[in-house]
């Protein structure tokens, strides 16, 4: 991974778009890391991997819930505003 002030990043994006394909490049601003540069292909790989954890957790959470006996009819009566 390669870092670069924001100055740089300004001076050379062109350069910087290029740099994404092989890897991620940190943009640096006061010593503090503020933003991350990725390729389209890292982005949608990160996200693929995001939604899928989240699948994984939601299907998780409902089996234990069905386990202890919650029915979407409990649910939506603990739901309701009534």
């Amino acid at each position: 991974m390669q870092f670069i002030s924001d100055t740089e990043a300004k001076q050379k994006f062109a350069s910087i778009l290029d740099k994404v394909q092989r890897e991620p490049v940190i943009i640096r601003q006061e010593n503090r890391d503020v933003a991350v540069v990725l390729s389209i292909e890292e982005y949608q790989r990160i996200m693929r991997i995001n939604i899928q954890e989240f699948q994984k957790f939601r299907e998780n959470i409902g089996r234990k819930a069905q386990e202890r006996g919650l029915t979407e009819d409990k649910l939506n009566e603990m739901l309701s505003n009534d």
